[in-house]
């Protein structure tokens, strides 16, 4: 079945990440699913099947987005995850981010030209409705 358009899973702790990427991606287009911690975004993940992850690393406890990832990428290692962090120069410089499964990161706070750049080349621009101009 095809999807009219790209949905896309956001899980950060922060409710004002999570409302500022859902204000960003709805303006151009996106379905957006929002979880705030590792356990409701796998749970979201099951049920919504989104076509690209937004995952902060860091939420409820220290390792909660590495097994949220892991988990991704174990049963679904056809959908891109890309690391949302606040470390994200310092762990692109001290980790290799692609061996965690990761396809980028982004950098908090998020420059919204940077990520609507990126999601266009990676799932392409969602159909025109009206919605979101970039």
């Amino acid at each position: 079945m095809l999807k009219e358009k790209h949905v896309i899973l956001c899980v950060d702790d922060d409710p004002d990440v999570l409302a500022s990427l859902r204000v960003v991606l709805e303006s151009d287009g996106y379905v957006v699913e929002t979880a705030r911690n590792g356990k409701e975004g796998q749970a979201e993940f099951e049920r919504k099947k989104p076509d690209l992850v937004i995952l902060d690393l860091m939420m409820e406890d220290v390792d909660a987005g590495t097994r949220l990832m892991r988990e991704l990428k174990e049963y679904h290692p056809h959908v891109p995850v890309f690391l949302l962090s606040s470390t994200g120069d310092y762990l692109n410089r001290s980790a290799d981010t692609s061996e965690m499964g990761f396809q980028g990161v982004f950098q908090k706070p998020i420059d919204p030209k940077i990520l609507l750049r990126l999601l266009r080349a990676k799932l392409g621009r969602p159909p025109a409705d009206g919605a979101g101009k970039g």
